[in-house]
């Protein structure tokens, strides 16, 4: 088994002792935020950055111990950043949902997860994600246009990441309008940038373009912004730093 086959396993076992969801929570969170604040704010002729929050993951062990997250979701904005991500899975990463909440006063929230069942994304609206990941890599053509217009019905939006050309053409299937390339191998967790330099060539035209994974330097920026890409995922580089608003602010302005 890959590491990616033991994560869904482990999401799997979990999903099968929550509660339902909470949907009337969903529809007052999806009320009180700006409908679809994900694509608003990466779709600037600009370098939009997405700066991540998460605690470890399975390729870098531990990042940031108990993370302060408002405190570090208000550096990245103050440093520039567009948007934010959350990691929330709670065994391999040690996220969690309720992170969303401190940040999601700061600029908007991408959720990331790893999403098998609707059940997921309705505990991320309610929660206060503006927009949640779709691994291409766990789901059919169907599955991610259902999910897609689940999260529609919601204003939220869906950031449908691929990192090969089956995934790509299932994203392309499923109806994806923000398309991410992990540059990360979920399966291995090599970290290759020509992964998306190569894949943003087959990427329809008016789909937003998110390069993920791998990127730490203005430079590696600059290059996937002219293969094409519109917004820029960035995370453990980030974390690393002891200023990280600086940190943002030389991948956004290159100063």
């Amino acid at each position: 088994m890959t590491i990616l086959d033991d994560i869904v396993a482990r999401t799997r076992a979990r999903l099968g002792s929550e509660l339902p969801p909470d949907r009337a929570a969903a529809e007052l969170a999806a009320r009180n935020r700006p409908p679809f604040a994900f694509t608003a704010a990466i779709r600037h002729d600009r370098i939009n950055v997405i700066a991540e929050i998460k605690s470890a993951s399975p390729s870098a062990g531990s990042i940031v111990e108990n993370p302060d997250v408002e405190a570090i979701a208000t550096t990245y904005k103050q440093g520039g950043a567009a948007a934010i991500s959350i990691v929330t899975e709670p065994e391999f990463f040690r996220g969690s949902r309720e992170w969303i909440a401190r940040a999601a006063g700061q600029l908007p929230v991408l959720m990331k997860d790893f999403v098998i069942d609707e059940s997921q994304l309705i505990r991320g609206i309610a929660a206060g994600a503006s927009a949640i990941l779709l691994l291409a890599s766990l789901l059919d053509a169907n599955h991610i246009r259902d999910f897609i217009r689940c999260l529609d019905a919601y204003s939220c939006n869906a950031l449908v990441e691929v990192h090969d050309e089956a995934e790509l053409d299932r994203a392309i299937r499923g109806g994806a309008r923000i398309m991410g390339v992990n540059n990360r191998n979920l399966r291995d967790f090599s970290v290759d940038l020509a992964a998306s330099e190569r894949l943003a060539q087959q990427i329809p035209d008016g789909v937003i373009r998110v390069a993920e994974s791998g990127i730490k330097t203005r430079g590696d920026i600059d290059r996937l912004r002219a293969a094409g890409f519109d917004a820029f995922l960035v995370g453990e580089s980030l974390l690393r730093q002891d200023d990280r608003a600086a940190a943002v602010r030389q991948l956004v302005f290159g100063s």
